[in-house]
């Protein structure tokens, strides 16, 4: 059993892990999608390549039309899909409603939805084409069609040794590469993967470079990031089982996830040699970090055998496991998805190497208990164990089998339980069917919800984040899709124009990828009657095509640019008020690397209302940097939204009014949710008349997701602005 102390450290640990919008680092890449180059090696940051998108991320491109994924409601409405095979293993597909009969508790139920569902992997004739996934809206929409098949790979490097990962790579890949069709969905998570990251992509090469670089890691406490570092200390009884809580609540948050794109059947691949309710004495090191230290039982292979001490806390740890496990085939169940529990080891011959000294009657006890595991989860779910099996390629193949082909059931439970107990679902073909020798697969039963939780399920939904909140967070996942980050920036020009700012940054090189890196971006920057803003490029841009219409670049003053500004690039020139096209042609050495076209609405500074120019933030990595941007009075923003702890935020922006009276600015932290953290304190720059500047250290935040909410006010109105960035940690 885990102290109350521990469980409190898990409770946070797991709220880290699972929540953070960004990566804990270390050994853990996240899921990604085709955008997010799933090929990067652990903790590393995605290659982004810049796509035409509409203006918000999260609407549905110009010109379609996709219908949001619908499902059945009703809290005692109980789905279950049906695999019906003859006597051969062969798919029966011509069943009907009325050859059907579900009982749950022994009782009939009435059967109110079915569904003959056939899925091959490819777009059915005729349909519309796939759309990218950028967002979460895409994600959605695309796996609510009719033509698409969920599939997602939990890679639980947690318990999985290093070896077993070298073996496994080539089976996923072929699964990945040779069996998924073109309108299949997939998407890979690892225990600390955060939900955020994890997106569904039809990308399957890159997801098949992603699985070339799994390695696991199991027995190997060794901490690779700050999240395992808090814990390595801990004895390794404790890291075990708390890496049990994080694998086993990352893939109950998993199934969850799936469960709210599409009603029908999402197949779970748990790559994991299953999990272990307690270590033998020889492997309970005191300091995990540290093995063999300070542990007497090392060397000896019969200690704990016999042990009524050891008896009794094997079966309360047993007790433990077997309550997380029905936490997720729970979860699974309700969403209707099936767990294939893949065990990576082929024919498993032990649980332990014979280095760490394992008697063999302990090293059987565990070597079943973890495959029981395995079996556990799949049994409950309609899955299927592949384990003691070296033909691993066959199980993958059973998966798109049992997805491709099944019967999607619904009734409303009769029983309609709240007793938080088990309650046992058959479904049977009825004898007028006439059809002997049949086999029926569908899910063992459900576990209710008790009633608190009856409470929280109908409980009106607690109001979510602002719109422009929510849009303003979007845009941070939009940029983390791209080749190199962009910003564009307006303030007031001169004679009723507005002056327009474009400034780019490659995006962080991902260490040991080979990538060619952008050298300069192609600008058009155009009017809707066609007339040419700005032509150039940045650096090396035309200027003395763009010279006549005010445009200046590499430099936003007549100051010299701060040390911090060397890999960024900008061209300021002014436009007149309204939409603008926007072209980028990201080229590197080797030619033209990707392509943008943006829609653009140039604000009007010249009206009688407030106004606020776009919010300019500069980066400070250290003190030097922090005294250089300072005493610039124009040094070019950058365009990351992504910080460290370290860094020290500079946001500048720029207030008018009517008349040229100057409007009362103000600044406010916001949380992801919108709300207000703390007032942030706005000084006047001294070189700037009608520029106020926010100076905004990190280290005080955690890692996560917020706003920075910039406010100017007058007799003549209101203007908000709000700044998204993310702490990395």
């Amino acid at each position: 059993m885990l102290s109350s102390g521990v469980r409190r450290f898990l409770s946070l640990a797991l709220v880290a892990a699972l929540l953070a919008p960004a990566s804990v680092g270390g050994g853990q890449p996240p899921a990604q999608a085709p955008e997010q180059n799933p090929g990067q090696k652990p903790g590393q940051k995605p290659e982004q390549k810049p796509e035409q998108k509409p203006t918000d991320p999260q609407a549905p491109a110009p010109g379609t039309t996709p219908q949001p994924p619908t499902f059945r409601t009703g809290i005692n409405f109980v789905r279950v899909d049906v695999i019906v095979t003859d006597r051969d293993g062969r798919q029966v597909t011509d069943l009907t409603q009325a050859d059907f009969e579900v009982t749950e508790d022994g009782k009939p139920q009435t059967i109110e939805t079915f569904k003959m569902v056939q899925l091959g992997g490819e777009l059915k004739p005729g349909a519309e084409p796939p759309r990218p996934i950028r967002s979460s809206y895409d994600e959605e929409s695309e796996a609510a069609r009719d033509d698409v098949r969920l599939f997602a790979i939990f890679l639980d490097d947690y318990h999985v040794r290093l070896s077993s990962s070298m073996g496994v790579r080539d089976p996923l890949m072929n699964f990945v590469t040779n069996q998924l069709g073109a309108a299949d969905l997939v998407g890979l998570m690892y225990p600390l993967t955060p939900l955020s990251e994890v997106r569904m992509t039809r990308d399957r090469e890159s997801v098949a470079r992603a699985l070339k670089t799994f390695e696991g890691r199991k027995y190997d406490y060794r901490p690779r990031n700050e999240f395992e570092d808090r814990y390595s200390l801990y004895p390794a009884a404790t890291v075990e089982q708390i890496r049990n809580q994080v694998s086993l609540s990352a893939l109950k948050a998993l199934v969850t996830h799936l469960g709210g794109l599409r009603e029908g059947r999402k197949a779970v691949i748990l790559v994991s040699e299953g999990f272990t309710s307690l270590l033998p004495p020889q492997l309970r090191d005191p300091i995990a970090a540290l093995p063999g230290l300070g542990n007497p039982n090392r060397g000896n292979p019969t200690a704990g055998q016999g042990s009524l001490l050891e008896d009794r806390a094997r079966f309360s740890a047993d007790l433990d496991l077997q309550m997380e496990l029905r936490e997720v085939y729970d979860a699974a169940n309700r969403t209707n998805t099936a767990i294939y529990a893949l065990d990576p080891r082929g024919l498993a011959a032990a649980e332990f190497d014979i280095s760490q000294n394992v008697g063999m009657q302990q090293d059987t006890q565990a070597l079943n208990s973890s495959l029981d595991s395995l079996r556990t989860l799949a049994d409950q779910t309609d899955g299927r164990a592949i384990v003691n099996r070296n033909d691993l390629a066959g199980g993958l193949k059973q998966v798109v089998q049992d997805s491709s082909v099944y019967y999607l059931i619904g009734y409303n439970s009769t029983q309609a339980p709240s007793d938080g107990k088990f309650h046992k679902i058959e479904v049977r073909i009825r004898q007028a069917a006439n059809r002997r020798g049949v086999n029926v697969r569908a899910r063992k039963g459900y576990w209710a919800m008790t009633p608190e939780e009856m409470t929280r399920a109908t409980a009106p939904p607690k109001p979510g984040p602002p719109p422009a909140v929510e849009r303003a967070l979007a845009s941070l996942a939009e940029q983390r899709r791209r080749l190199i980050q962009t910003w564009l920036g307006t303030s007031k020009g001169e004679d009723g124009k507005t002056r327009v700012t474009f400034v780019w940054e490659p995006m962080p090189p991902v260490p040991g990828q080979r990538r060619e890196e952008p050298a300069r971006v192609a600008v058009i920057a155009a009017g809707t009657e066609g007339r040419a803003y700005f032509r150039g490029k940045v650096p090396e841009g035309d200027l003395a095509a763009a010279g006549a219409n005010g445009a200046t670049a590499g430099t936003l003053g007549a100051a010299p640019p701060a040390p911090v500004a060397r890999d960024v690039h900008h061209v300021s020139f002014e436009a007149q008020p309204g939409k603008m096209e926007l072209r980028l042609q990201i080229e590197g050495k080797g030619g033209v690397l990707d392509s943008d076209v943006q829609e653009i609405v140039v604000p009007d500074f010249s009206g009688p209302e407030v106004y606020l120019s776009t919010p300019r933030v500069l980066r400070a990595r250290n003190a030097l940097e922090f005294r250089g941007l300072s005493s610039n009075p124009n040094p070019a923003p950058t365009a990351a939204r992504e910080f460290r702890r370290t860094d020290r935020l500079i946001v500048r922006v720029a207030a008018y009014g009517p008349g040229g009276t100057a409007p009362a600015v103000t600044a406010k932290l916001l949380n992801r949710g919108g709300t207000s953290m703390t007032d942030l304190p706005v000084a006047a720059n001294s070189s700037l008349d009608t520029t106020h500047q926010i100076d905004l250290p990190l280290a005080s935040l955690p890692a996560g997701e917020f706003l920075l909410e910039l406010k100017a006010r007058s007799d003549a109105g209101e203007a908000t602005e709000l700044v998204p960035f993310r702490v990395a940690g």
